[in-house]
């Protein structure tokens, strides 16, 4: 049966100083997507997938589902279009929750891509969002399917639109709770995947994000499968009832 693993790229909170943030690449066989995108992408996924012992580089990238547009979650979405257009002759692939991806364009990437000038004393040339991404809507009614991946998103609690996802391939469920406040629906929600990832944070963001005294106060059974991410550098690791995600290993889910 085929595997499905996580190597985390990125597991801090978006004022970390120790990590890059909020980024998983999810595979199964050869195939393998991003969740989350966030900037430098190709040096966290060449350092993290090395570290895991899986090299791997943007060219076998096959689609990234965002879950959101804060910076910390989809600043490197220029570079990873940039990268596909230019280096691999092919657009990048986008999953995305209609509501999330109405400003993708507008909002954050037309600044940098909108406009292309290829010699002095020629007018630039304007491009559009489809010149370098593939967008595939997300569904929060059903499935969504991209190569052997199966995506199921949810509105979150958060300041911009947010979904959380169950992606399932070879058999197994990965949750993914994206930026949330605490949201007892949102973890029933996320409770039959095999693996939870989960963010976690200090009460003194409490409003925004998941206080880890929240997830700690649930019953084992889902400690078990949870794992942490989105982390405050000061975060207590060693006595957390919750593992937190390391950088550049590679989980078997």
């Amino acid at each position: 049966m085929s595997t499905l693993r996580l190597i985390p790229l990125g597991v801090g909170e978006a004022f970390t100083a120790h990590h890059y943030t909020s980024c998983l690449a999810l595979g199964v066989d050869h195939d393998w997507m991003l969740i989350d995108c966030p900037h430098p992408v190709r040096k966290m996924l060449v350092e993290g997938s090395t570290a895991a012992g899986i090299p791997l580089d943007l060219d076998r990238i096959s689609a990234v589902a965002v879950t959101h547009l804060h910076a910390d979650h989809c600043c490197g979405l220029e570079d990873f279009g940039f990268y596909s257009f230019f280096a691999l002759g092919r657009r990048a692939r986008l999953l995305m929750h209609p509501e999330v991806s109405a400003r993708v364009w507008s909002g954050l990437l037309a600044g940098g891509m909108e406009l292309s000038q290829a010699q002095p004393c020629t007018p630039p040339v304007r491009k559009q969002l489809a010149d370098y991404f593939e967008l595939i809507d997300l569904d929060d009614a059903g499935p969504v399917t991209s190569g052997p991946f199966s995506i199921e998103c949810r509105r979150t609690i958060h300041g911009v639109p947010t979904t959380a996802f169950r992606i399932q391939a070879g058999g197994r469920t990965l949750g993914f709770s994206a930026d949330t406040a605490y949201d007892p629906t949102l973890i029933d929600w996320l409770a039959p995947a095999d693996m939870i990832v989960h963010e976690a944070t200090t009460m003194a963001y409490s409003g925004v994000h998941t206080p880890y005294e929240k997830l700690a106060a649930l019953p084992a059974d889902l400690h078990s499968r949870m794992r942490l991410t989105h982390l405050p550098d000061d975060f207590d690791a060693a006595s957390s009832v919750i593992e937190p995600l390391r950088q550049g290993r590679c989980y078997e889910i």
